[in-house]
């Protein structure tokens, strides 16, 4: 456990009153800080997930790599394709970080006030002495930052010689007093992140090397000794290291452990994700209802993506993917509520074209996908989920045998759609309008209670899902308007669309 400050008792404000109090508050690195703290929790029987709680699906893979880093005092890096909550973990490492530690106010470099470093920190201490006013730093406080760009230079990390102060003041352009530090120093006795590393320039990473190895680095060829107490956190992801730039050998050959993330192995981990982070506008005009095959089926399209042909699967898909397309479809069934006056209004599977806006966005497209299109990869994608959750819960919609349409299930739906009827569908008509056009569909009823057994109030989102899957499984035809989907049957479709293309020719 975090060691935690007496509440009873006002903390130290000054180096003087700090004395007596010295021994609750004794100088360790930030590393002896952070296992010490872990080795707590872990006796008292912490996993990973209770550690990092968020962080699904590295119950038994990430974390465990994460906590021998930590045990073992290493820097870490982070490995993974985008999406993979590398940052959500640097910044979780915070929760075994002590409630509050003592610093010098006015020294930069945040120095104990037990172990002053630097000359800013002996300074003070010289002419302050007991005077000199603390600081107590919160783990928030000591957590540092930063994403890696080609433009991030050395005084942006580490500081720069400030030459007209350095003659004001009578300093020595080496002297730390005549310096503007940077964010690292800053965030000394804490933890710094940089998030994609491939990024920064090498020259820049040198840099980092120097202070991982030898304390000091040179600013404007002026070598200067910084002494930092960091625990380093690196993030990357492995297609950076060819596309956009690479990590130098000698700074990766310093950084004590590389663990590699990875997205949610199981669908419910996805969904868990999709739950945990999407935002939600509910209020009191109206409750909208996503029942939970919609998260399956947008957890199941993100899986379709990172495996199909025509996405780049070395960018990845991120789980914001999900979490995206969650959020959109929430609104278009919103959109739809308050346009209807409805207090409950429930998602459609009518209502999935509306996640497209979310989904297309976040798809690096292989050269195979650029020629189909954005829009047709997300509807493939789509129709790849259906077709999952459909062989889970139903058996195949054209099998091996010839008759099979005749005397399956589906014969008495299929046989209304070749007598010539349309099913349109709409995502701005109302829940009645909407259950009396799947209702009117002959043998849909029947069918959905005998091969899905819903319950009522799922009835009307099974007979969607089978009128769907018939489409998707070769059965029936479909055509996309602007605000809804209507379904035909297959022969005259095609028939239809040849009649077309001659008149045209």
């Amino acid at each position: 456990m975090p060691r935690e400050s007496t509440r009873s008792e006002p903390l130290p404000a000054t180096v003087g009153a700090f004395r007596p109090t010295s021994d609750r508050y004794p100088s360790r690195s930030i590393k002896d800080e952070l296992r010490i703290n872990l080795m707590a929790a872990l006796s008292a029987g912490r996993s990973g997930e209770v550690l990092f709680p968020g962080l699904v699906g590295y119950g038994d893979t990430v974390l465990p790599q994460v906590i021998n880093a930590i045990l073992a005092g290493h820097d870490l890096l982070l490995l993974g394709l985008r999406g993979q909550a590398k940052t959500r973990l640097a910044r979780a490492l915070t929760r075994l970080l002590d409630e509050q530690v003592p610093a010098l106010r006015d020294d930069p470099l945040r120095s104990h006030p037990s172990e002053p470093i630097g000359a800013i920190a002996e300074e003070l201490m010289r002419t302050q002495g007991d005077a000199a006013r603390l600081h107590w730093l919160t783990p928030a406080e000591r957590y540092g930052e930063k994403l890696a760009t080609p433009d991030v230079s050395v005084a942006d990390l580490i500081g720069d010689v400030d030459p007209i102060r350095a003659s004001r003041e009578g300093y020595d352009l080496g002297d730390l007093r005549a310096v503007t530090f940077g964010i690292v120093p800053r965030t000394n006795r804490g933890i710094f992140c940089i998030n994609e590393l491939p990024d920064l320039a090498p020259r820049i990473q040198v840099a980092l090397f120097n202070i991982l190895e030898e304390q000091d680095v040179q600013v404007r060829g002026i070598p200067l000794r910084l002494p930092l107490d960091l625990m380093l956190v690196f993030t990357a992801n492995p297609e950076d290291y060819t596309s956009r730039g690479q990590i130098i050998t000698p700074l990766k050959d310093r950084i004590g452990s590389q663990v590699l993330t990875h997205y949610p192995k199981l669908r419910s981990q996805g969904v868990e994700i999709m739950r945990q982070e999407a935002k939600q506008f509910d209020n009191h005009v109206l409750k909208v209802v996503i029942p939970e095959i919609f998260l399956e089926l947008i957890e199941e399209a993100a899986r379709a993506a990172r495996t199909s042909e025509y996405v780049d699967a070395k960018s990845g898909v991120s789980a914001r993917l999900t979490i995206a397309s969650l959020e959109a479809l929430r609104a278009n069934v919103m959109q739809r509520g308050l346009l209807l006056h409805e207090k409950t209004p429930t998602a459609r599977l009518v209502d999935l074209p509306a996640t497209l806006a979310a989904m297309t966005g976040k798809i690096e497209l292989a050269y195979e996908g650029e020629q189909e299109g954005p829009l047709k990869v997300g509807w493939h994608v789509m129709g790849e989920a259906i077709k999952s959750l459909w062989a889970e819960r139903l058996p195949p919609v054209i099998t091996e045998k010839d008759d099979e349409r005749d005397k399956g299930p589906w014969k008495d739906i299929l046989g209304w759609f070749a007598s010539g009827n349309v099913l349109r569908l709409s995502d701005r008509s109302t829940t009645a309008e909407h259950e009396a056009q799947l209702r009117s569909v002959a043998g849909l009823v029947a069918a959905t209670e005998k091969m899905l057994k819903p319950s009522r109030e799922d009835l009307v989102l099974s007979m969607e899902f089978v009128v769907e899957g018939l489409y998707h499984g070769g059965a029936l035809a479909r055509e996309d308007s602007a605000r809804g989907l209507a379904y035909s049957d297959l022969l005259a479709h095609m028939l239809g669309r040849e009649d077309k293309r001659r008149r045209r020719s």
